[in-house]
């Protein structure tokens, strides 16, 4: 099996697009420092290409056996395509049971098949990280925080339950200054009205409204009905039996035509028929017995 049944083909459209966004997130600083950790490390010389001398997995296996021994029992030759890719996958399974995180690991095909350069990269500045948290003279990548994990007695838990956490909000510099007894209302002036300040517990506060310029002049007894009455129809004071201007006005009417209560009224039309002087002094029973 050659070498160029794995190398892929030019890559268009979006596919294309993709491929040179990674390429452009490739840092060669970061490259030099890499080859120059490894090749102390391993001792061995990657060569020209950085990439091309991690392909077949020989050193990247060498790499984790240094700092973790005998993390890969059996090294391959790369005498074929498949001994490169089982060593690459021997590499990638070590470094997992190292510490490295599974999301910061990069797959066989992304090294072998020279599709995703900048997630290998990426894989061995995280497996420099996580040598120089485990105490290796690593002058790349980052120390990750150690755990702190603290232990408290049921003791403690219980006085905690006791104590309002800062997410509650805090009362500090807080006082009761000002604050009446509980359920009493406490009264809100506005000094620009020239009020002074309530003293007793019976003054409508701002937030009710004020009675300031108000009187009980006309107020009638709980209950009773106050009359209203316009003075431009010349209408006097009204008594209790007198209808409101609420319900009406009943000026000018009478009760003439009105008939006993639960008889009809008759409604005509003058055109059809005369008028109700017609029906006599009895009204409809004068027209039927004159009929």
């Amino acid at each position: 099996m050659s070498n160029a049944h794995f190398n892929r083909g030019p890559a268009y459209g979006l596919s294309a697009e993709v491929k040179n966004k990674l390429a452009q997130k490739y840092d060669p600083q970061r490259e030099r420092e890499l080859r120059t950790w490894i090749e102390g490390t391993t001792g061995r010389r990657i060569g020209d290409s950085f990439m091309d001398g991690l392909k077949d997995g020989v050193i990247l296996c060498e790499l984790i056996n240094k700092l973790q021994p005998g993390s890969v029992q059996k090294v391959n030759e790369p005498i074929q395509n498949w001994h490169k890719l089982e060593n690459i996958g021997n590499f990638l399974r070590a470094i997992t049971r190292y510490g490295v995180k599974p999301h910061d690991i990069f797959e066989a095909n992304d090294l072998f098949e020279n599709t995703n350069h900048t997630q290998v990269q990426s894989t061995l500045i995280a497996l420099a990280s996580q040598a120089k948290t485990k105490g290796n003279n690593v002058t790349l990548g980052v120390k990750y925080a150690e755990k702190q994990q603290r232990r408290f007695q049921p003791e403690k838990l219980r006085e905690g339950r006791n104590i309002i956490g800062l997410q509650m909000g805090t009362n500090k510099f807080a006082s009761q200054q000002g604050m009446t007894a509980y359920g009493t209302r406490r009264h809100l002036y506005d000094p620009k009205l020239g009020t002074d300040q309530p003293l007793d517990q019976a003054t409508i506060s701002l937030q009710m409204g004020t009675n300031k310029g108000a009187s009980q002049a006309g107020m009638t007894a709980p209950g009773t009905k106050r009359q209203i009455f316009e003075p431009a129809l010349g209408m006097e004071r009204c008594d209790t039996l007198t209808i409101g201007l609420q319900m009406g006005s009943n000026k000018g009417a009478s009760q003439q035509g009105m008939t006993v209560y639960g008889l009809p009224r008759q409604v005509y039309d003058p055109k059809y028929c005369g008028g109700p002087e017609l029906l006599g002094e009895d009204g409809l029973n004068g027209l039927y017995n004159s009929q």
